[in-house]
């Protein structure tokens, strides 16, 4: 090829990018009413939030603190985005019906949610709502997580004692996530993955499980993600890749628990999430391999990412305020008593009952003011069924997109007052017992409807592995660069980025 032919082709390329990108801005433009009043003021388009990406929560905080309720601009819609309490309670409960997920986030979501409850609406969404919402208030599957997590939290106690012994620092965070993964795959599908213990398995899985997560998350600023997964390139790949991992690791879960409860005749010790899924797929033919799958996966993801985070957050924060870590300690002493002094960390799991968490209130309130600051899921919406005015009197079209933006709603001086940024358990508490707060203001378990099934089943799952490490070990942060600016890995969930590296010192017994 000589040289003008070259310049031909570079000419003509340059073209079509050009065409392709007028076409871009005027799409993203039109029809959108920019400048008129009924509608929220524009701060731009959804793509410049690629310029932000990697401390978006604190963007948009920022963004919302200096505007209130606004608007981002997207192809073929407007995304707004709010801290205010009484859109919340619009769209989430006062107008359920009239906010579903959305086909766009549907769309961005299906390949790692699947036709699970995270993405789907109407009557897949209250099938298996109904039936999740029964399998978790059953005692069978209270006490038998209970035992799963006192077991997986003496597991814990025995791995950081190592590091304690060796005077080594440690990654809590990874050790965190490790615990929450084989209590989740415990109590979902009745199977010891032995990731704390360094299972080859394990790390594989947990890998194409957060980067699944993350490239998911990407979608949403990149207008060019369907071509991508048509083509097979770049990030689409390596997403298609991992989910194949996730996915294939899952049903073989699902196939050799399949086959496990076809010779079983009595089902009435079923103990494990998806062998309770398994007898009910008995009863109905839709609830085959592939939707099992994903309605599990879903629960995965719940059960791993939100509480493996938070009490990864709970650690960093109370390295951060030592004298809340301490009384932290007293009460856990005051409540278990005598019994804190038994000889191996089973015996004293085994006496934190349901009667003494109960009696936790401080412990309560200092995991709650924990998510208040660190949401599990720091942003999350809904999308517009129909044309609507918000409790503001601001208009939205169909298909519009409302966010609401959990990570920052927590650091707003407007909602939690002027020390709003500060990590203080005692605003919870009154005479000394726990008052919670109205769940559009603290929206870290959703709200409405579709509030979290698991907030109960988290909390003690929180508890338990707390009162474990807090009675054997006093934490501080260790000395390590990737220690000086803690912060998150932006994706779906709020994960600690590079880990969390602290030293651990035995408490005297």
């Amino acid at each position: 090829m000589d040289f003008l032919s070259i310049f031909t082709f570079v000419q003509t390329l340059l073209l079509l990018l050009l065409i392709a990108c007028s076409v871009l801005v005027v799409r993203i433009y039109s029809g959108k009413s920019v400048r008129s009043k009924k509608y929220y003021p524009v701060a731009g388009t959804l793509f410049g939030l690629a310029v932000h990406w990697n401390r978006l929560h604190d963007y948009l905080g920022e963004v919302v603190k200096r505007r209130g309720t606004f608007r981002l601009l997207d192809v073929d819609h407007s995304e707004i985005y709010t801290t205010d309490v009484r859109i919340i309670e619009h769209i989430l409960k006062t107008n359920f019906e009239k906010y579903p997920k959305g086909q766009h986030n549907h769309d961005i979501e299906t390949e790692l949610f699947g036709q699970g409850i995270f993405s789907v609406n109407g009557a897949k969404w209250r099938q298996q709502r109904k039936l999740a919402s029964h399998e978790f208030s059953t005692r069978v599957l209270r006490d038998f997580s209970c035992k799963i997590f006192r077991k997986k939290a003496a597991n814990l106690v025995t791995t950081v004692s190592e590091f304690c012994t060796a005077s080594k620092n440690f990654d809590v965070h990874d050790l965190l996530m490790k615990f929450t993964l084989d209590s989740i795959f415990k109590v979902g599908f009745g199977v010891d993955l032995g990731s704390l213990e360094g299972s080859s398995r394990a790390t594989s899985f947990i890998k194409a499980f957060d980067d699944s997560n993350a490239l998911t998350f990407h979608r949403h600023i990149d207008p060019f993600w369907k071509l991508k997964r048509f083509l097979n390139l770049g990030s689409e790949a390596s997403l298609k890749k991992n989910i194949e991992i996730i996915q294939d690791f899952v049903q073989k879960l699902i196939t050799k628990k399949r086959e496990q409860t076809e010779k079983r005749i009595n089902f009435s010790d079923k103990e494990d999430i998806l062998s309770r899924f398994l007898v009910e797929s008995k009863k109905d033919p839709e609830m085959n391999d592939q939707y099992l799958r994903d309605i599990i996966l879903n629960f995965m993801i719940a059960g791993k990412d939100t509480t493996g985070n938070t009490l990864s957050w709970f650690l960093y924060v109370l390295c951060r305020n030592p004298l809340i870590q301490e009384k932290l300690v007293q009460e856990i002493n005051t409540v278990v008593g005598d019994q804190g002094n038994s000889a191996t960390a089973d015996e004293f799991l085994a006496a934190i009952t349901d009667e003494v968490l109960e009696k936790m209130h401080y412990l309560h309130a200092a995991l709650t003011e924990t998510l208040r600051l660190f949401p599990a899921v720091p942003l999350d919406g809904r999308c517009a069924d129909t044309d609507d005015i918000l409790p503001d009197g601001y208009k939205l079209k169909k298909g519009d997109s409302v966010y609401y933006l959990a990570y920052a709603m927590g650091r707003n001086h407007e909602i939690w007052g002027e020390d709003a940024e500060d990590f203080r358990p005692e605003r919870w508490l009154v005479d000394g017992s726990f008052k919670p707060e109205s769940p559009f203001k603290f929206i870290s378990f959703h709200a409405g409807p579709r509030i979290c099934l698991g907030k109960d089943f988290a909390y003690r799952q929180m508890k338990i592995v707390s009162i474990a490490l807090l009675h054997y070990f006093r934490f501080i942060l260790a000395d390590d660069e990737r220690n000086k600016n803690v912060t998150y890995r932006t994706m779906m969930t709020l994960q600690i980025k590079e880990g969390l590296h602290l030293r651990a010192y035995a408490r005297p017994i």
